[in-house]
């Protein structure tokens, strides 16, 4: 758009994606652990068009899928996932606004008694979109933003997206949407996040959602973008100090499913969780990933090639859910199955490594999770910290990854005051 600004050559190419992955085996029967596990929160990748070009973007969005559903099979999608026993979906991108259809597929989850909600990067998110969104039922939406106006826009791809961002949750809010605000975690972002809530405080959000980025798609291209392990003792120290404020001004701090790990501000960041602290990786057990062209994960943000467990156009989603592999490896899990540094450590079988999609994307396989602050903690106890290198490049494809290694050395004796320093106040940075 004019308004925006034109594009930096320099921008990457969105790819277009493979087909869809058709007629994959079944299991044969479901067992009674598949049937007793149902996805009450579902993530729904409607199309693949984006109008953002992020440099973290894990699905490379930018062109839409060649066989997305059409709008019949994906409002029979829709009544599949209400019979099964979902409760809420979020729609998402790409971006979902530039599909034709998504009014139509929302009303639908909402006749259908589900909670719908979305989140967008907010670049053409005007007042007349956002109160077409209220009217057909979008509850909530959360608009994403990953930094102060300069970071932003170059993470983003686009000058002006950050303006638009701050836009988009104004035009939301005039709508009656409740808005809320999602923003990762990265080398370019991490000292600005504090700046950053003071604007979207300002901006009215309800809730803020904070996850680290992931070694994925264009993100692995970008390798300065990624922390190290050790630096999630600063995103520990910035959160717990950010925590009163969100208090104070009723907003939920929702650290997303690579963030913590039984550090000492567990109970602060995840006590309203049902167990008061972290749990285990849900993907396959609570929650549904659905890619626009029919195929089905366990968590939305899964590598392709090695979790998607059927397709919507070969099976009902029942059939996937209870009897595809890919979506079952959660409910099989155990101990055995990990490795490194959290096979043997005191938290693994409730812990059991925590995210799937950091680790998978990291070593090609999970099990093994170093940003993890239980873990920085006890290296630093040791005078150790954790690196990773990557080793091989990521294909080119939407949802794919690279290969790393881990790195475990010293940790420089100035950077080991500084670390002892934080982990003990909570204050200052590490460099």
């Amino acid at each position: 758009m004019s308004d925006i600004g034109p594009r930096p050559r320099f921008l990457p190419i969105a790819p277009t994606a493979n087909p869809a992955r058709r007629n994959l085996p079944l299991a044969g029967d479901a067992r009674d652990v598949d049937r007793k596990w149902k996805p009450v929160y579902a993530v729904w990748e409607i199309t693949l068009a984006c109008d953002l070009a992020c440099r973290h973007c894990g699905s490379r969005a930018g062109r839409e899928r060649p066989d997305e559903l059409d709008t019949k099979q994906a409002l029979d999608l829709v009544d599949q996932m209400a019979d099964l026993g979902v409760r809420e979906v979020t729609v998402i991108g790409g971006e979902a606004y530039l599909r034709d259809d998504w009014l139509e597929i929302v009303r639908r989850i909402r006749a259908r008694g589900m909670t719908c909600g979305m989140t967008t990067g907010g670049r053409n998110m005007t007042l007349e979109r956002a109160r077409a969104a209220k009217e057909a039922g979008i509850h909530a939406m959360s608009v994403s933003v990953d930094g102060l106006r300069e970071t932003h826009d170059r993470l983003r791809g686009v000058k002006g997206s950050f303006d638009a961002a701050f836009d988009a949750l104004a035009n939301l809010r005039a709508a009656g949407i409740q808005v809320s605000a999602n923003t990762q975690f990265n080398q370019a972002s991490l000292k600005e996040i504090p700046e950053l809530f003071d604007l979207l405080v300002a901006a009215g959000i309800r809730a803020w959602q904070v996850q680290l980025t992931v070694a994925m798609g264009r993100a692995v291209d970008e390798q300065n973008l990624l922390l190290e392990p050790y630096q999630v003792l600063e995103v520990m120290a910035v959160l717990a100090r950010l925590k009163p404020k969100a208090d104070a001004n009723k907003i939920i701090l929702w650290p997303g499913n690579n963030i913590g790990y039984f550090g000492p501000y567990e109970t602060l960041l995840k006590g309203n969780m049902p167990r008061g602290h972290m749990a285990s990786c849900g993907a396959g057990r609570s929650t549904l990933g659905i890619e626009a062209n029919g195929d089905i994960k366990g968590c939305p943000s899964l590598p392709t090639t090695d979790y998607v467990g059927g397709n919507i156009k070969d099976h009902s989603l029942r059939d996937v859910w209870e009897r595809s592999a890919p979506l079952r490896f959660t409910r099989d899990r155990t101990v055995e199955d990990l490795s490194g540094y959290c096979r043997t450590c005191y938290y693994n079988d409730t812990c059991r490594a925590g995210c799937s999609w950091t680790t998978h994307v990291l070593f090609g396989k999970p099990g093994n999770n170093p940003y993890c602050h239980h873990r920085a903690l006890e290296l630093l106890r040791e005078g150790k910290r954790e690196r990773v290198v990557k080793v091989a490049e990521a294909g080119g494809q939407p949802f794919d990854h690279g290969r790393f290694e881990i790195v475990v050395e010293d940790w420089p004796p100035d950077a080991l005051a500084r670390a002892r320093a934080l982990a003990q106040t909570g204050e200052g940075w590490l460099d």
